[in-house]
């Protein structure tokens, strides 16, 4: 889905972490917003991204 040379260079743009692909999506191994692939595109912009769920 995701060319792995392209893997090895995405960050979060929100935290400048590694990316890690889960399911369809890019998961930040920091923060854990998760970034959508939509048609096999990245889409790396905070606005676009789910926030990670609260814990308590």
């Amino acid at each position: 889905m995701i060319d792995p040379a392209l893997l090895e260079i995405l960050a979060c743009p929100a935290c400048k972490t590694e990316v890690k692909l889960k399911e369809e999506r890019l998961v930040c191994v920091k923060c854990g917003r998760r970034y959508p692939i939509r048609d096999g595109i990245p889409v790396m912009l905070i606005d676009e991204a789910e926030q990670p769920a609260a814990e308590g």
